[in-house]
């Protein structure tokens, strides 16, 4: 077999993986089906996939890269790091809110079978999160956006907290679907903690 219909039998399996975790779940999607949905054998299948996990995983990491990808060139057309949180804050409330948003359902209808395929459950959310927004807060450091104090690994995790509560936990002051009032929360409370000389 070829590099290249290798790749198209793994594409092929991963793609009938999503259809079946978007109609099933974890739980109820087995490797035969998986093997069916895709027209190929379970033997077929498993000179790929060793197990569930492992093919479930790809189908996960395939569907998390996509996510990404999109809420990097939906932030990446914001200037200033105040309208990238923002967006930022929409991009999570959107994709906890949307039950057809099949990363999230999973993650939180199934966390265990989820943490097993995926390598990590929701507690590895906050490093995840934290891990896409650090090239955000290193261009807002370069831009005099945060002080050159900060330690921009740290300020990323910070961010990836304050975005989660921001867009997930209800309040009386802030409300998460209002860009306006997301915007002046974060001028008035986010920036001028990340522009403060850290050593003082």
């Amino acid at each position: 077999m070829t590099e290249a219909s290798a790749t198209d039998v793994t594409d092929r399996l991963v793609t009938a993986a999503q259809t079946l975790l978007a109609r099933k779940g974890i739980r109820a999607t087995t490797v035969s089906e998986v093997a069916e949905e895709a027209g190929m054998s379970r033997a077929w299948l498993y000179r790929h996939f060793p197990d569930k996990a492992t093919l479930l995983g790809a189908a996960i990491v395939r569907l998390a890269d996509r996510m990404s990808a999109d809420a990097r060139a939906e932030l990446d057309a914001f200037d200033t790091f105040a309208e990238q949180l923002v967006a930022g804050v929409r991009i999570g409330r959107r994709a906890f809110d949307d039950p057809g948003t099949l990363l999230m359902r999973l993650r939180r209808t199934e966390p265990a079978e989820f943490a097993a395929c995926a390598g990590a459950g929701v507690s590895g959310m906050v490093p995840e999160l934290a891990g896409f927004w650090r090239p955000y807060v290193a261009a807002a450091a370069a831009r005099g956006e945060i002080h050159p104090g900060h330690d921009t690994t740290e300020v990323a995790e910070w961010v990836a907290r304050v975005l989660i509560s921001l867009g997930t936990v209800p309040g009386d002051t802030v409300d998460p679907d209002d860009h306006r009032d997301l915007l002046r929360q974060i001028r008035r409370y986010v920036l001028p903690g990340l522009q403060a000389d850290p050593r003082r």
